[in-house]
């Protein structure tokens, strides 16, 4: 585990205890400890960095943050879904800021080895779904029902689906469950990865550009969506326990209040960083201002949450640990 607990600050000199107490409430880095005087620092907060733009907002604010406003070491790592459990369970990861359900991760690091624990939510409304672009809502109106699609497959048909109709899933190390809905739904489609979350993105855009056909998996939150307004296809309701069986599963995507996760140890410390962490909270708003000033801004990290931060003092300031 590589974060060490607590924090402080204390005057260099107590003849100048309220100017010095006055300096550090406004400087960006806590003051060093008068000598003699014991030192509970930040020291290392690791981060997993999940392969999807919102994802990386929460960590460029809470990274900015916690570089800056609490002297911590930030280490960045990027890492799948899995990856980063396995990496939390063994305390090479602190914190996953942006976790989507995962029951069966839960249910073994949290009940049964107690090696990770919940942090609360992010204040983000998670929706997965299967979404056309809105030209061929206009044109086919009754293609949002999905008992409709075996209709429309041929309009799909590309050279990597073949006879079938493609349905376009982005990185391929996300958890859908798309196969099995094809299957299990009896579509005549075939699903095809497009790699990565920005040419899923791009896929959607060419083809309300061009009008060209596509069907696939896109989210929320999710900036692109204030560009192009997705329609989204009415899959079998979600009712819980519908997606128990990965293998059978048949019904539409299960709706979640995103969470954070911390490695037991890390969250127990009394880290600043594990108190930033479990107070970090705001809006998908607050997430897609951010996604999109580093994907259509091209700002760095740093530079994305420095932005945003300096905009939105009233949300942020109640994430830090007192001083």
């Amino acid at each position: 585990m590589q974060s060490r607990a607590g924090w402080i600050r204390v005057a260099a000199l107590a003849g100048v205890a309220a100017l010095a107490l006055a300096g550090c409430a406004s400087s960006i880095r806590p003051a060093a400890p008068a000598p003699g005087v014991p030192s509970i620092s930040c020291g290392t907060l690791t981060l997993a960095v999940n392969p999807w733009v919102g994802y990386e907002a929460n960590v460029a604010v809470v990274s900015y943050l916690a570089k800056e406003r609490l002297g911590c070491t930030v280490v960045e790592k990027d890492l799948t879904e899995e990856e980063s459990w396995q990496g939390l369970a063994r305390g090479e990861i602190d914190a996953i800021l942006e976790n989507w359900g995962h029951d069966d991760l839960k249910k073994r690091y949290i009940d049964r080895e107690k090696s990770v624990v919940e942090q609360g939510i992010t204040g983000n409304k998670g929706v997965i779904g299967w979404y056309v672009p809105p030209w061929m809502v206009e044109e086919y109106p009754d293609i949002t029902d999905w008992r409709n699609l075996n209709k429309y497959a041929d309009l799909f048909r590309t050279s990597k689906s073949g006879s079938k109709g493609q349905f376009l899933d982005g990185d391929p190390s996300y958890v859908t469950n798309d196969e099995a809905l094809v299957r299990n739904l009896k579509l005549n489609y075939k699903v095809v990865y497009a790699g990565s979350e920005a040419a899923l993105i791009e896929a959607f855009r060419v083809a309300e550009a061009k009008k060209k056909p596509l069907i696939g998996y896109f989210y929320a939150p999710q900036w692109f969506l204030s560009e192009v307004e997705l329609a989204h296809i009415d899959l079998p309701t979600y009712v819980p326990g519908c997606d128990a069986d990965p293998k059978t599963v048949a019904c539409d995507y299960q709706p979640y209040d995103l969470d954070k996760i911390a490695n037991k140890r890390f969250a127990e410390s009394g880290s600043p960083a594990a108190t930033l962490i479990r107070n970090f909270q705001w809006t998908d708003a607050d997430q897609n201002a951010v996604a999109r000033y580093l994907t259509v801004d091209k700002l760095s990290r740093d530079q994305a949450a420095k932005k945003w931060l300096d905009a939105n003092p009233k949300v942020w300031q109640g994430w830090l640990p007192p001083s």
